[in-house]
């Protein structure tokens, strides 16, 4: 299999969200969107933390779905990112690694460009030519 930089296989149509919105928005716009997660960031685009469908069954458990909170109070903040030059395979590995299903990329300053996720990681391993028998 060639690899490919994880550039060429980010999504780069980044939905973000400030850390003072409320969930209950934050969550309008995953469902609006029908996506897995939002990248909080601050005035710079730089990552200030990730919100995932995965910390809205933690939102819920605690009974606080409407409770008026920022999803700064939920938000993950030790965000593991990767730069565009990384390798599918390394992206792949780390997610695999770690259990993420949204993995942000950064540019140099730390600014969010993109986001691979696991479906991104499927599509293009369900695309990989076989080679043709000889």
């Amino acid at each position: 299999m060639e690899d490919i930089f994880v550039a060429r296989l980010m999504s780069t149509d980044l939905r973000t969200v400030p850390p003072d919105t409320l969930v209950e928005d934050a969550a309008g716009v995953m469902l609006e969107e029908d996506i897995g997660s939002v990248l909080v960031v601050d005035d710079d685009d730089r990552i200030e933390g990730i919100l995932t469908s995965t910390d809205f069954v933690r939102i819920v458990k605690e009974r606080k779905p409407k409770d008026r909170t920022p999803v700064s109070a939920y938000m993950s903040t030790d965000v593991v990112t990767a730069d565009p030059q990384h390798s599918v395979s390394d992206v792949a590995d780390l997610i695999l690694d770690q259990g993420f299903h949204h993995l942000p990329v950064v540019d140099d300053d730390g600014r969010a460009i993109g986001i691979v996720t696991t479906t991104d990681i499927t599509a293009y391993v369900s695309h990989l030519e076989a080679p043709t028998p000889s």
